[in-house]
């Protein structure tokens, strides 16, 4: 491309996920720590904060979509958290199956969820590598 057809990514907007019922995904992600910015039953949609961030987690109803499990591989969200592992244990005791135990990966921990339509959320922390994550 030139310089004149190229344009800059500047980050992120909002990561739209596909669910069946507004209602049981905004109460599932509530269980699962999230807060709602804004929530428009009629357009079917809600936003759910993540951080202090304005950019976040759109829910999107699609009314045909039904319960599913992911596919795998599937594309993931991973949500940077200070402690991967304390994270997965207040899932667990919100009710909220992990996929899989927490997993080592480069930077620290990653644990991985899945709502009821398949969509993988991950909670991911940089106990390995401090000096690239968020400063609290």
């Amino acid at each position: 491309m030139s310089d004149d057809q190229s344009y800059e990514l500047l980050g992120f907007d909002n990561v739209l996920l596909p669910v069946g019922d507004l209602s049981v995904a905004v109460d599932f992600y509530g269980r699962a720590g999230f807060t709602v910015g804004f929530r428009f039953d009629e357009a079917g949609i809600a936003l759910l904060k993540v951080g202090g961030e304005t950019p976040g987690i759109l829910l999107r109803q699609e009314e045909e979509l039904g319960h599913r499990s992911p596919p795998w591989p599937s594309p993931r969200v991973w949500i940077e958290v200070a402690d991967a592992r304390k994270a997965a244990d207040s899932l667990a005791a919100a009710g909220i199956p992990l996929l899989d135990d927490p997993f080592s990966v480069a930077t620290g921990w990653t644990a991985e969820i899945a709502d009821p339509w398949g969509n993988v959320i991950g909670f991911t922390d940089y106990s390995k590598r401090p000096e690239l994550g968020r400063r609290p």
